[in-house]
């Protein structure tokens, strides 16, 4: 798969893509299937993280090539010096999904946990990754479930205004408008959403496994 965004400016005279020799469908073969990106988004507290770890560890257990890709985790490291703006939260995810892309490249199934609240920002997520390989799934748990668990004490700050634009609070959340799949964590227990995500996972894999290893 090509990388659908170009070097721009001056680097691109000296910059150059290198393909990998290996064909694009080898790693699926030699995994047992196709490379996919699991895009769970959502408001914070929906349980996103808690149900993207959930299933790693069961396609982990069923000898799935699989990696979680977790907001916080990668504003620890890769993201650390961007901040909560409009601009610094695309760019954070637009670092993310080329981060995926790449993963897909190598053939594992990536899921992502990232709040992503504008369709903008899923949209250019897809076209990064590949329309092929990107499966937007909504956790639609209702903001005051969401706001009632407050696990990270971040609806109580930013009620009392000491976190500005904070989604679902003070900066919008715009649903998507056809996702693949919808989970809502707060009418489901994590095992029965696990199951559901692992079920929608599997009849995305059986389809692009035979479209990619025949």
């Amino acid at each position: 798969m090509k990388p659908t965004t170009a070097v721009s400016g001056a680097a691109a005279r000296n910059v150059y893509w290198h393909p990998s020799t290996l064909a694009d469908d080898a790693r699926a073969h030699q995994f047992g299937h196709a490379p996919l990106t699991l895009w769970l988004t959502g408001l914070s507290g929906a349980g996103k993280s808690t149900l993207a770890y959930a299933l790693e560890k069961r396609l982990y257990e069923a000898h799935r090539h699989c990696a979680v890709l977790d907001g916080d985790n990668l504003r620890h490291h890769l993201n650390h010096d961007l901040g909560f703006t409009e601009a610094d939260r695309t760019e954070n995810l637009r670092r993310a999904a080329e981060v995926a892309r790449l993963m897909n490249d190598v053939g594992l199934i990536v899921i992502t946990a990232f709040i992503s609240p504008l369709r903008s920002d899923r949209e250019m997520a897809r076209e990064i990754i590949g329309a092929d390989r990107f499966v937007e799934v909504h956790v639609c748990t209702a903001l005051d479930v969401c706001e009632a668990r407050d696990p990270k004490g971040l609806y109580a700050r930013a009620r009392g205004g000491l976190i500005p634009q904070f989604t679902g609070v003070s900066a919008p959340y715009e649903l998507p408008a056809a996702p693949s799949l919808r989970l809502d964590t707060g009418a489901l227990p994590l095992a029965a959403a696990t199951a559901a995500l692992c079920a929608h996972l599997a009849s995305w894999l059986d389809i692009r496994t035979l479209e990619t290893t025949r």
